[in-house]
């Protein structure tokens, strides 16, 4: 072999320079080019912050340490015994030898798979405690987000923030990154191991990790970009999926199945299309690298075949079959991890990216928040006044324009005007749904600004026209986790309500299953259940935005005779289009264009024969045409 050893050693040395490179390329190319996902940190700190998950679970990430170390004993050491078994057979036959040499064999093999086992199944649990801390930090932090906030995002991205995104920073902390501190390990260990046994045939090796390096570059600049495509398509069909579910009754209202599953049709073959791209990417790579496995295999065979029949040596090595042999299972040892770190470091980068979108998310900072020396309302008379106030969704497009009034302690007091004129901003601005830019908001004679929101919110009852109820029972949706109520309680609840008329007859009563939405009941049930539910919570002030539209006459006279009863529980605040539901309001502001135009009880407002008057005459000949 001296004749190829000036060509061995500047292969080699070159080889061995590139193997310290595609470990420092990996990381130095990350953060100049931010791994191609339009990212806005840099990985140190998103390391830091998934380091803070965790970090109290270090003592069990440095235990998989241990004993991983312990599991690469077996990458190392069983070669050597094959080697060795090789020489034992062809030389002198040994039975006991054998024996012995098999025995340490299957222990270390034991002990290697043992610790495997053990090393995975401590991963999977810290891992998703992880991955379950980060979801419900991330799931917290959203319910904190304002009303302004939340409909500018799209629920389908949210969804797929919570669940895709979580997956890929799991496995980075379940798999990926003791994985690829495995990999180095053996890559290290196994080339001493070559280098101890013959550094010839080991120079011959590390000829071909400059091609590895090469192939790695190229690999990793495309795999970057269909990890990219294969995130966007995902995001984008989860979006559709969840606003296009939700309106399949538009859909189908309007015969529009045909167009809807064209645009699917599009998407899912976009998706489709990415990942293709993202296997073409690895069916190209990994059979490369199996070339570059398969050749040094062919020149070992071939240098060490010439070498083992030749006799021939080198600085007092002799080439023996048990070296062939041993070198045999060293290369495959040795390419392995490099394949693997190549293909790990991009779900690395996957992590990260996935990572970067939980932590923009986490990053939002809500609109709403307490001030420092905010308050706690532990009880409301439901005195509430406006002064001058003013609000915009969009800035310079007022929607409320010095709106001022007062709302007396258990005052009924209704709103009613064209749509757009304002009514319902103003609901949403006493619960502090939105943030008013100009004027004061006065509870109890305190500004609402200086209370907490959750404090403030408690003592309000809302009920809205589009009453939403959760998936689970009646019993589930009246509660909403509120414990310490017994089913009399509930049932008196219904009772006030009117509810009771429909939920005694059903098979399992309070227990009925409630399926997605509430659809199994109709608008007239599901909103004197929303009214039992308002009276469970005991409000100081109720709220009732448009409570009464969309029933039918029977449901109507029940809801009704419900708000009359509710009336006498607290101050009250209704918009309602039917003007008939109205008429025994204490006082009623009449709004157009964000301001407020006339003020008093049905019968003023009627003998002055103004905007109110107008709006009632119109509808009273509406319903008078609809009877005819």
């Amino acid at each position: 072999m001296h004749a190829y050893y000036p060509l061995l050693l500047t292969g080699g040395i070159i080889g061995f320079i590139s193997l310290i490179l595609i470990v420092a390329y990996a990381s130095i190319k990350d953060k100049k080019q931010a791994i191609g996902f339009d990212r806005h940190m840099k990985d140190g700190e998103i390391i830091r912050r998934l380091m803070a998950y965790a970090k109290p679970y270090r003592g069990k990430f440095l235990f998989v340490g241990c004993i991983m170390l312990v599991g690469i004993a077996y990458d190392i050491i069983s070669p050597t015994i094959i080697g060795k078994v090789t020489d034992l057979i062809k030389d002198k036959f040994e039975l006991s030898e054998l024996y012995r040499l098999v025995a340490i064999y299957a222990g270390i093999l034991v002990v290697s798979m043992t610790c495997v086992y053990v090393q995975a199944i401590v991963l999977q649990k810290v891992g998703q405690k992880i991955i379950s801390g980060i979801r419900e930090d991330l799931f917290t932090h959203i319910e904190s987000l304002s009303h302004e906030q939340m409909n500018a995002t799209p629920v389908g991205k949210l969804v797929t923030r919570i669940t895709n995104d979580t997956n890929a920073i799991s496995l980075m902390f379940t798999s990926l990154l003791v994985n690829l501190v495995k990999n180095m390990f053996v890559i290290i260990g196994v080339l001493a191991a070559m280098i101890a046994l013959n550094y010839e045939l080991t120079l011959m090796v590390l000829c071909f990790v400059p091609f590895i390096v090469l192939f790695t570059m190229i690999f990793r600049k495309f795999a970057r970009r269909a990890y990219r495509r294969v995130k966007d398509r995902t995001t984008d069909i989860n979006t559709y999926l969840s606003e296009n579910l939700s309106g399949i009754k538009i859909t189908q209202i309007f015969n529009r199945e045909d167009e809807k599953l064209r645009d699917f049709t599009e998407k899912s073959l976009g998706l489709g299309k990415a990942k293709r791209d993202q296997i073409l990417v690895f069916g190209i790579f990994r059979p490369l690298v199996y070339m570059l496995y398969i050749s040094s295999v062919l020149c070992l065979f071939y240098l060490g075949g010439k070498g083992y029949l030749d006799g021939a040596s080198f600085m007092g090595q002799t080439l023996k079959a048990s070296t062939i042999v041993s070198f045999y299972m060293y290369i495959k040892k040795f390419f392995t991890p490099i394949q693997e770190l190549a293909e790990q470091f991009n779900w690395l980068q996957s992590a990260f990216a996935s990572a970067e979108k939980v932590f923009t998310i986490m990053d939002i900072e809500p609109k709403l928040t307490d001030a420092p020396d905010a308050m706690e309302l532990d009880h409301v008379r439901g005195e509430i006044e406006f002064r001058d106030v003013w609000f915009s969704y969009i800035p310079g497009e007022w929607v409320l324009k010095g709106v001022s009034f007062h709302v007396s302690p258990k005052d009924t007091v209704a709103f009613v005007g064209a749509t757009g004129s304002g009514k319902t901003t103003i609901l949403s601005l006493i619960c502090r749904n939105y943030e008013f830019q100009k004027g004061e908001i006065l509870i109890d004679g305190i500004d609402i600004r200086k209370i907490k929101a959750a404090s403030l919110r408690k003592h309000f009852g809302q009920m809205l026209q589009d009453v939403f109820l959760f998936s689970g029972t009646i019993r589930s949706n009246l509660l909403l986790g509120m414990e310490g109520v017994d089913d009399d309680e509930i049932m008196a609840a219904c009772r006030y309500v009117n509810a009771d008329h429909f939920v005694e007859r059903l098979e399992k009563g309070l227990d009925e299953p409630v399926r997605e939405r509430g659809n199994n009941f109709s608008a007239g049930q599901r909103q004197l259940l929303s009214f039992a539910r308002t009276i469970l919570h005991k409000p100081e002030v109720m709220i009732l935005d448009e409570a009464t539209a969309n029933i039918d006459t029977e449901t109507e006279v029940l809801i009704q005779d419900s708000l009359e009863r509710m009336m006498n529980i607290g101050t009250m605040l209704i918009v309602a289009h039917r003007l008939s539901t109205i008429q025994h309001a204490d006082n009623i502001l009449v709004l157009s264009k964000g301001q407020i135009v006339e003020q008093g009880n049905h019968h003023e407002l009627l003998e002055k024969r103004g905007k109110y008057y107008q709006l009632y005459t119109l509808q009273f000949e509406k319903e008078r045409l609809r009877n005819i």
